[in-house]
């Protein structure tokens, strides 16, 4: 089997970021509106559709900007794009419970993706056992179901770090105390500052790793 043309091939990774990206956000939606907030669900976010979760920057231009950067020279291409999209609009004060929904809530997106990740995993074991030799399905399995479930369970870690503006943070924050959440406050307004400061650490490189290592470990569950 030969492998794909890079442009195909970035496609379609886009595809499946746009797509794990999707079911996060709507996961997040549903969520709230089951915890009795129905802000994202009036304004359409309840939805596999694509459009009302698409972020200009962090479903759009960051994306282009890790493919389509390395052949101008800027930064190299490692074959995983990252990317976000359009926050899901909640009032907390709907919540039945407050601070249980918040966790609930924020915790959705990244069950969400390790669910995916999980499903994914399993569809390739079936392909192949199913249609062993068939070049169709071992390049579906290649290029499709298990390059999204290792982007859909790396990110679902990744949204796990507590640092604003990530879902991490709506779980670490009610854990503190009352001086602890006025410190957290404050290092709130920079969380995303720090975020890209991190990502250029190698410390974020360990975690990276880490992180693919456990997806591994899943992947060899599934005999993969």
């Amino acid at each position: 089997m030969t492998g794909l043309p890079p442009l195909i091939e970035g496609l379609i990774g886009y595809a499946c970021l746009v797509f794990v990206i999707t079911v996060h956000e709507s996961a997040h939606a549903w969520t709230a509106d089951r915890c009795g907030d129905p802000t994202a669900r009036m304004l359409g976010r309840v939805t596999w559709n694509p459009l009302p979760h698409l972020d200009m920057i962090g479903t759009v231009l960051l994306p282009l900007l890790m493919f389509v950067g390395p052949a101008l020279g800027i930064g190299a291409f490692t074959g995983l794009l990252i990317g976000w999209g359009k926050p899901v609009p909640v009032n907390p004060r709907n919540f039945r419970n407050g601070e249980r929904d918040d966790i609930l809530v924020s915790f959705a997106g990244p069950l969400s993706n390790i669910v995916m990740a999980v499903v994914a995993l399993a569809a390739v074991r079936a392909a192949l056992f199913i249609a062993p030799g068939a070049e169709l399905v071992a390049v579906a399995c290649a290029y499709v179901l298990a390059p999204m479930a290792h982007l859909a369970f790396f990110l679902a870690f990744f949204n796990l770090i507590p640092l604003p503006p990530l879902d991490g943070s709506h779980l670490l924050r009610p854990l503190l105390g009352f001086q602890g959440r006025q410190v957290y406050d404050r290092i709130a307004q920079y969380g995303f500052i720090v975020l890209i400061v991190l990502v250029n650490t190698p410390l974020f490189d360990l975690f990276a790793t880490a992180v693919s290592r456990m997806f591994r470990g899943l992947a060899m569950v599934f005999g993969l």
